[in-house]
């Protein structure tokens, strides 16, 4: 185990300033070369000492701006449109990639790193995905993922457009040539 000063909230970790033990993997490939936290060394914890104030101001503001953006996008809905199968599963996924991309699209600038995806979308439906702007500020957005623009416009108003699709089928009757005869033995 390696202990690390962290530079910011990590969640499931700790707090900024909080020296934890974690394991040497985690530090070396994720939080140091994010810049999330520092080995603590005497050197890097009398150095955190100093800077802590200005880590701290640096904190709030960009916390400050999270929530501002995050107001305007929480509740944020993107339509993708996808192909699917009759019950409804993507041919293939939709993944946080796609989603940053239509949240992009929609006038905020989102990375994929910053959504929180436990796995990939890969059904028909509205989706909620978690939008993290800041370690301790995240939003939820809404991936209504359909067929076509119109079957979009179901979904958002609650209606299922496969099940719809489904009575009508059972609503139309059989064409001429193919009426229910009795089988000839």
């Amino acid at each position: 185990m390696v202990d690390v000063i962290l530079l910011e909230r990590v969640e499931k970790l700790g707090q900024m300033g909080q020296i934890v033990k974690v394991k040497p993997g985690f530090a070396r490939n994720y939080l140091l070369p994010q810049k999330k936290a520092m080995r603590a060394t005497k050197e890097n914890m009398a150095y955190f000492d100093t800077q802590r104030a200005q880590l701290e101001a640096n904190n709030l503001k960009r916390k400050g701006e999270a929530q501002e953006i995050g107001v305007k996008l929480e509740g944020l809905t993107v339509v993708l449109i996808r192909q699917a199968g009759e019950s409804g599963q993507l041919y293939g996924s939709v993944m946080a990639r796609d989603i940053s991309d239509a949240v992009t699209a929609a006038g905020f600038t989102v990375e994929r790193s910053q959504l929180v995806l436990d796995r990939p979308i890969k059904t028909l439906g509205m989706h909620r995905v978690r939008v993290m702007l800041h370690p301790e500020v995240g939003v939820t957005v809404t991936a209504n993922v359909a067929q076509s623009r119109e079957a979009a416009q179901l979904q958002a108003a609650g209606i299922n457009p496969l099940a719809m699709r489904e009575d009508d089928e059972r609503a139309q009757p059989a064409p001429e040539g193919l009426a229910a005869e009795p089988p000839s033995a």
